[in-house]
């Protein structure tokens, strides 16, 4: 468990394409960025095999332009 101060405003996301990683069964993971679409997609492709893939899709000013989507 960390301790100490706690953040004073929220993570802003840099323009890009964002995939999320986890172990399989955790609700919280890491999060990949990419400049191009194929690029998210083939981390995503790496990763499924031994993590749980969510793909976070398209952000641009922090703000997310395309919804999010399980990959199975």
């Amino acid at each position: 468990m960390r301790t100490g101060r706690p953040r004073e405003r929220a993570i802003t996301l840099m323009d890009g394409f964002y995939i999320e990683i986890s172990n399989k069964g955790e609700s919280k993971g890491l999060k990949i960025r990419s400049e191009t679409k194929a690029a998210m997609e083939l981390s995503a492709r790496q990763y499924q095999k031994y993590k749980d893939v969510t793909i976070l899709g398209e952000y641009k000013g922090g703000v997310a332009t395309s919804p999010k989507e399980k990959v199975a």
